[in-house]
């Protein structure tokens, strides 16, 4: 009976923890979308996940795991409006509510509300800095301490400012709609920007083992595309859905078969993902006919270039190099700076890629980046200056969490020798 009871109980941990990854932004954002009550909508649903975990094992999985959870969760703001019914506006809010109790039956009917609530998020009345942790968390359900990590910032103060932003969009009645296109580009801007964030948090998990970023990439490129989706003239939303492409194609070239970090220059490319990286191309062309160019743009044209050693052929440097200028001329991003004096590295010597990295050197943005240390370590030991490349393999070394790249860096480091790399 107890192997029973156990297994009933994993089931339903296993359907809770998958509708959690398929569908937790959806379920927020039809609630929210009603109320303009984030915060409620999230605490709503965490009670129905509860439930589910206390009910299923007993009960069983429902037929509709999603239609199950936003039946419990509109009850509980339900309950909350009735509770609070002396408030102002609670009487609206209850006859909204009752009015949705019967709008979606089983929950294959729930409307898809995820990107009006990206564009909710980004809000002018909310402070830039946090409208895309708010998008985060609130369309992809990650926690306050791993967006925190990814800013660069406390958790407590990361958790501090999504909560203000959340009660922002309920005072100021902020709506759940498209903006006018000429709001557009601001508000897209910050809709992007969480969606990359969120992949290149699941990128940095390459095996997958991390449960709090597993599927973070494969869930941004679907919000890529649908935003590229819904909106087919935004040259950067293709941009960033043809990066993505790109990068997630390479991710079974990026561990060797004992787990070893492998660098995109001694990949094999026949492990990459040919029908992947010819759709990122044909979004990438298509991108290109609107004759407006961005960042992402520019990014995703970096990644084609290196996409070409499936052919046999080396990169272009000199034209990686006048991408990552034009890319420098809009970003003005350190590591834009770092990653071009790399590719100076390849098209004029080691020597004027680190003569290019040296004015980054006093740049607090980099002091705890690794790759700014691999790279200057990289270069000064092809420069022939062991003991400062060691000190600067021993800093990136210091700075890196992965296993597999640190080994990967201690190689690099122990490959040293008299003073050649």
């Amino acid at each position: 009976m107890g192997d029973v009871t156990q297994a009933a109980g994993s089931a339903a941990r296993a359907a809770a923890e998958r509708v959690a990854r398929q569908s937790y932004g959806k379920l927020v954002a039809f609630l929210a979308a009603r109320t303009r009550d984030i915060a409620g909508a999230e605490d709503a649903l965490s009670e129905a996940f509860a439930a589910a975990l206390a009910q299923w094992p007993g009960s069983g999985i429902p037929a509709s795991p999603e239609g199950w959870l936003l039946t419990v969760a509109r009850r509980r703001l339900t309950d909350l409006a009735r509770h609070h019914k002396a408030r102002d506006g609670a009487a609206d809010h209850l006859s909204l509510m009752a009015q949705e109790a019967g709008s979606v039956g089983d929950g294959s009917d729930i409307p898809d509300d995820r990107l009006r609530l990206m564009f909710a998020c980004a809000h002018p009345a909310i402070d830039r800095p946090v409208r895309g942790a708010l998008i985060l968390q609130t369309v992809l359900g990650l926690d306050a301490a791993t967006i925190a990590a990814s800013a660069l910032v406390p958790p407590a103060t990361m958790g501090q400012r999504l909560v203000r932003a959340k009660a922002k969009i309920r005072q100021a009645g902020i709506a759940f709609t498209m903006p006018d296109r000429v709001d557009m580009p601001a508000r897209l801007d910050a809709v992007l920007e969480a969606v990359y964030a969120a992949f290149t948090q699941g990128w940095s998990d390459p095996t997958g083992m991390d449960q709090r970023r597993s599927g973070l990439a494969e869930e941004a490129i679907w919000l890529g595309r649908l935003v590229a989706t819904l909106l087919p003239d935004e040259p950067e939303a293709l941009g960033l859905l043809a990066l993505m492409l790109h990068l997630e194609a390479r991710r079974a070239a990026r561990r060797d078969a004992g787990g070893g970090y492998v660098p995109l220059d001694r990949q094999d490319p026949a492990l990459w993902d040919a029908a992947m990286i010819r759709q990122a191309e044909d979004i990438l062309l298509g991108a290109s006919h609107t004759g407006r160019i961005g960042r992402y743009q520019l990014e995703a044209a970096v990644q084609s270039a290196h996409a070409i050693r499936r052919f046999g052929h080396a990169p272009d440097w000199p034209m990686l190099e006048q991408l990552y200028d034009a890319l420098l001329a809009i970003t003005r991003s350190p590591v834009v700076g770092l990653n071009r004096a790399m590719v100076v590295a390849r098209t004029r010597g080691p020597e004027a890629g680190l003569a290019d990295l040296e004015p980054l050197h006093g740049d607090a943005r980099l002091a705890g980046y690794q790759p700014y240390w691999a790279a200057r370590a990289e270069l000064l030991g092809r420069c022939a200056r062991p003991d400062e490349a060691r000190s600067a393999y021993d800093r990136a070394i210091a700075l890196e969490d992965d296993a597999g790249v640190r080994a990967f860096l201690r190689s690099r480091r122990d490959g040293l020798d008299g003073g050649a790399a």
